[in-house]
C-alpha cells in the first residue's frame, strides 16, 4: 500500500485555508469548461462534465460559477480560453520523481513558473520521457468505509473492471482502468454503495520511502508548484510510512 493515497487524505486535511480553497475552486471550474468544450454542455450526455459539476458542488463551488464555467465551456457563453494540457517531469529533493501536470492557456507562463518553483526548492526539471517511464495513469474510486468490509466492496466491483481495493482507513478505494471508472461506480451504486470520490492518478512503480524531514521538503516544492494558477496536479513517487504521517500531522 503506497503512502501516496493516505497522503492525498492528509493533503485536503491541510487545503482548509481560504487561498488553498480559492485555487481549489479556479481548478475545478477549469476542470468543467475543459469538460464542456471536450464533450459538449449537456451533463446527462456528457459523464466527464457530470462529474466535475459534482466535484465542485461537493467542494461548495457556487452554482452560477459553475453554470459559467460550463456555458463559457460549450460556447453558450463568450470568454472561454483556449487550455492545453502540459505534463513536466523532474525530480524534486532526494531524487523524488515528479511529474507535474498544467492545464494553460500560456504555454511560456507555465513553463517559467514551474520551472522557478522547481529551481527555488532544491527540484530540477527533466526531459520528456525522463520519469514518465515510472508512472502508470490508473482510475480510482474511493468510498466511505462505515460498516462495510473490504469484501463487500470487492464483491460489488469485482466483474466491473476493478484491480483492488485499499484500506486507508475511513475510506476504501477501488482502482482499475481510468476507462473503467464510470463501470465501477455503476457497480458500486447497484450495490447500495455510497461513493465518496473518483478520479485518476498516477502510480509509480518505484517508491522513495522518506523521514519526515524530506518530506517537508518535498512539500514545500509541490506548495509552491500550486501556487502557480496553471499547475493541476502534481503526482510523485515518494512512499510515507504511517509513522512519517502521523509526524507530519503534527505539524
Amino acid at each position: 500500500m503506497s503512502g501516496h493515497s493516505k497522503w492525498a487524505t492528509t493533503k485536503h486535511k491541510k487545503a482548509a485555508n481560504d487561498a488553498k480553497r480559492g485555487k481549489e475552486f479556479a481548478k475545478l471550474i477549469k476542470n468543467i469548461e475543459v469538460a464542456a468544450r471536450t464533450g459538449g454542455g449537456d451533463p446527462s450526455a456528457n459523464p466527464t462534465l457530470d462529474d466535475m459539476i459534482k466535484k465542485a458542488k461537493k467542494a461548495s463551488v457556487p452554482n452560477d460559477n459553475i453554470e459559467r464555467a460550463r456555458k463559457r465551456g460549450s460556447g453558450e457563453e463568450a470568454g472561454g480560453a483556449d487550455w492545453e494540457t502540459i505534463m513536466y517531469e523532474g525530480y524534486g529533493p532526494n531524487g523524488v520523481a515528479m511529474l507535474i501536470e498544467c492545464l494553460t492557456d500560456n504555454r511560456n507562463r507555465a513553463a517559467t513558473d514551474v520551472r522557478t518553483a522547481m529551481s527555488k526548492n532544491g527540484g530540477n526539471l527533466g526531459e520528456s520521457g525522463s520519469v514518465a517511464y515510472m508512472f502508470s495513469r490508473i482510475g480510482i474510486v474511493t468510498v466511505v468505509k462505515g460498516e462495510l468490509s473490504e469484501d463487500d466492496v470487492l464483491m460489488a466491483v469485482l466483474d466491473a473492471g476493478a484491480e483492488e481495493v485499499n484500506d486507508l482507513g475511513e475510506r476504501f478505494e477501488v482502482t482499475c482502468a481510468p476507462t473503467d471508472v464510470p463501470a465501477v461506480k455503476a457497480a458500486l451504486e447497484e450495490a447500495g454503495i455510497e461513493i465518496d470520490d473518483s478520479d485518476t492518478d498516477f502510480r509509480a512503480s518505484v517508491e522513495v520511502p522518506l523521514e519526515a524531514a524530506d518530506a517537508r521538503k518535498i512539500f514545500r516544492l509541490i506548495d509552491a508548484l500550486e501556487e502557480s494558477d496553471d499547475v493541476q496536479n502534481v503526482y510523485t513517487n515518494m512512499d510515507l510510512s504511517d509513522e512519517v504521517l502521523a509526524e507530519l500531522e503534527e505539524d
